[in-house]
């Protein structure tokens, strides 16, 4: 979650005004803000793209006509925030993204005109190589040099990753440079994605059990609980997965390490009823050149298996900070609790907006 004070979490169980800032960034640097009537945006860690948006303003004149016009799908972008009024009139915002722009349109006499925009993501991935591309040197070194070869000002936050030397590997033309950098990442067992700061992040998927929930949605007097739907399956859910590695001009001849779920108190226990299910498509590249790498890939394949067992939708008062990965602390209507971890949400732009949270991986809160 973004840093925010505890009297900003305190004002959302309150329902303090709700402030919303769409800014509009011209293909000419320029810069001004958009009165909106309504839109959201939708954050969804299971999409290459994990941002888009959607806006409404109700002037038609925005809807552009040429290539010139401001609004315009050839390289503006919408810059989102939203937060809260205090009741001393003071504010406090946390960003939902920058967003390339890709689709406008409305009625050309009286309106309304919805805009929607894609993720920073979209512009990498957009931008196919046209030649092969080779890359080299350490992981996050390579994965740099990609995302600033479409976006040069681009920031990568790598947090406390450890960086490693990857074996050479080559993308063909026409090849995904996004789908590149995910594979990439996966090598120092990270996920690849864009946040609301519109800065390129590595991280590492949280663990449910050991990460500290961020937010405490309740049921009780003052809290922001609403309500919630909750489901258990094992469709897709693998207690096992492959890391394989290869790469001949590196000198590193084929080999695999098994990763699996080797705790005795996880109901997806290796050895235990559940059984040994293993995921049919093992994590290889010719960048995985350590049992450690391979390692760190399977591991993080292992845990977003494991976490589509349980999942649930809670509806909650909305609560910008909140990003994908987080870990919640809910508590019921009879007192059980249990902690969850975001998988997506939409953020409403407009007041009263439907706020409901998926979740995944929910563990009990012993």
């Amino acid at each position: 979650m973004y840093a925010v004070s505890d009297r900003f979490l305190q004002a959302i169980a309150e329902s303090h005004d709700v402030v919303t800032e769409v800014v509009l960034i011209r293909t000419d640097g320029g810069e001004e803000t958009l009165d909106i009537t309504g839109g959201s945006v939708s954050v969804d860690r299971n999409r290459s793209v994990r941002r888009t948006c959607t806006v409404t303003v109700a002037d038609p004149t925005l809807i552009p006509r040429t290539a010139a016009d401001k609004v315009s799908i050839y390289g503006a972008r919408l810059r989102i925030s939203r937060g809260v009024r205090y009741s001393d009139g003071s504010q406090e915002v946390v960003p939902l993204g920058t967003f390339r722009i890709d689709d406008v349109d409305g009625d050309v006499d009286v309106g309304p005109v919805t805009i929607t925009g894609n993720g920073l993501e979209s512009v990498v991935s957009d931008d196919r190589f046209s030649t092969p591309y080779r890359a080299t040197g350490t992981a996050v070194g390579a994965i740099t040099a990609l995302i600033q070869r479409s976006i040069p000002t681009a920031s990568v936050v790598v947090g406390s990753l450890v960086d490693t030397a990857i074996g050479a590997r080559t993308w063909d033309v026409g090849a995904d440079p996004w789908a590149a950098v995910q594979e990439l990442a996966s090598v120092i067992g990270a996920e690849a994605y864009v946040d609301g700061n519109a800065s390129f992040v590595l991280e590492e998927l949280p663990d449910v059990l050991t990460t500290q929930p961020v937010w405490t949605v309740s049921a009780a007097e003052g809290g922001t609980y609403v309500q919630a739907s909750r489901g258990m399956s094992s469709d897709g859910v693998y207690n096992g997965v492959l890391g394989r590695g290869e790469n001949s001009e590196a000198g590193v001849a084929p080999f695999q390490v098994l990763v699996v779920d080797s705790d005795p108190g996880s109901p997806t226990y290796w050895d235990g009823p559940y059984g040994h299910r293993l995921d049919p498509t093992a994590v290889t590249s010719p960048a995985i050149l350590t049992s450690l790498q391979a390692t760190l890939a399977a591991t993080l394949r292992l845990r977003q298996a494991q976490a589509a067992n349980a999942s649930a939708d809670l509806t909650t008062l909305p609560n910008p900070a909140l990003e994908t990965g987080d870990v919640l602390r809910v508590i019921y209507e009879d007192g059980t609790a249990e902690l969850h971890q975001v998988a997506a949400f939409p953020v409403p732009l407009e007041v009263g907006g439907a706020f409901t949270i998926r979740t995944i991986s929910a563990k009990e809160d012993t």
